[in-house]
């Protein structure tokens, strides 16, 4: 029991200092390792892995630790101490400080948008919008993934509500290394004339035309519901004016337009 305790004790410490310790994360350029030899404090060393996905470590000079993981630099410096004579026995212990190789960019519409480590090996895009603290008041329902793969770039369009709704987790997306998540804004429709609260306003999901009025406060005393007009671009980008209903649904960028009444 007591060696539990200090076990997580020693978890909590390193959570504490920002530092990570996964066996399966790949060690990269611009990473940093703090590394340590039991029994050995002089051989301790904080380093920062090179371009060339090498480290400095005591007596051994350089070491090529990039592309392995952290079990596999820890492996290879111990049986480099005692191939070298340094050691009977090695035991080294590598953790990271900094995650600078494993990161995925998360962009627009959150609350966070910055880099983000992919610190525990296989991440996903839920876990990353958490990490980046969800979408902002301007946030829509949708992300867009960008990833390049043998060479060649995409983009996937996930809608994030649709995928939690109705439990699609098979949907989600399994990211790697410099990967982008870009929350796209909420689409809008807009609503002018004889309205108490004319402007731009997030356009709900199956939003008719009466929900809409309301949004815009609903009428003003001189509106009215009867002769509503829409303005509304066509496939070919050219503005129609279209007469609609209430229970009529609200397109993107709708300009919706109350008259005045005449009586």
């Amino acid at each position: 029991m007591k060696r539990v305790l200090m076990w997580m004790a020693g978890l909590l410490l390193a959570l504490g200092a920002g530092m990570v310790q996964a066996a399966d994360i790949t060690l990269g350029p611009g990473d940093v390792i703090k590394a340590s030899v039991f029994g050995n404090p002089d051989m301790g060393v904080e380093t920062r892995v090179s371009e060339s996905g090498r480290i400095t470590f005591p007596l051994l000079g350089e070491v090529k630790v990039g592309g392995l993981t952290v079990q596999q630099a820890e492996r290879l410096v111990g049986e480099q101490l005692v191939k070298k004579g340094y050691l009977k026995t090695a035991q080294v212990n590598i953790i990271i400080s900094q995650i600078q190789s494993a990161q995925v960019s998360v962009l627009g519409m959150v609350n966070r948008p910055g880099r983000y480590p992919l610190d525990g090996g296989k991440r996903g895009v839920m876990d990353m919008l958490a990490q980046a603290g969800g979408f902002n008041a301007d946030g829509g329902d949708t992300v867009s993934v960008v990833r390049t793969r043998d060479g060649k770039t995409t983009k996937t369009v996930i809608d994030v509500v649709d995928m939690v709704r109705n439990g699609a987790l098979d949907k989600e997306i399994e990211l790697a290394p410099n990967d982008v998540i870009y929350a796209e804004r909420a689409p809008r429709f807009y609503i002018y004339g004889e309205v108490q609260r004319p402007g731009s306003f997030r356009l709900e999901r199956t939003m008719t035309v009466s929900q809409a009025l309301a949004v815009g406060g609903g009428l003003t005393p001189r509106g009215t519901e009867r002769g509503i007009k829409v303005k509304r671009r066509n496939g070919n980008g050219q503005e129609q004016v279209l007469a609609v209903k209430n229970d009529d649904m609200v397109q993107v960028d709708d300009v919706i337009v109350i008259k005045e009444s005449w009586f």
